[in-house]
């Protein structure tokens, strides 16, 4: 069981810069490979960003490639996504995800079995 807290999240210009934070708890948390995902009203929720359990390992989807960086501190089981030059095309409910152990880096929805309860972020003038 892994439970999942994001904050970080807020009201940005094109531009600017944000860095979102997931607490993960729980007897499996420094085990579990976490990702990212965003949704948009009206859209699917799609894979942002992870990060193998080791931390050693990222997967980037191609939008935010450059952009963002996903990183893992293991001592307090945190993992951060750093997110550089915003465009209004990022506005969404990001929320992170935990997947069982496992040595690649997991990037499909399905893979991933604990969610967090998502941080609104907004990217506008």
């Amino acid at each position: 069981q892994v439970h999942l807290v994001e904050s970080g999240g807020g009201l940005v210009e094109p531009g600017g810069s944000l860095t979102l934070s997931c607490a993960a708890s729980g007897s499996t948390a420094d085990k579990s490979p976490i990702g990212w995902f965003r949704q948009s009203p009206g859209k699917e929720r799609d894979f942002v960003a992870a990060i193998s359990w080791s931390g050693d390992n990222t997967l980037y989807a191609d939008s935010v490639k450059g952009r963002f960086t996903i990183s893992r501190l293991n001592a307090n089981n945190t993992v951060y996504l750093q997110m550089n030059s915003l465009k209004p095309e990022d506005t969404a409910v990001y929320s992170c995800a935990a997947a069982p152990f496992r040595i690649a880096v997991p990037y499909r929805l399905y893979e991933y079995k604990y969610w967090g309860q998502g941080t609104q972020v907004t990217v506008s003038s």
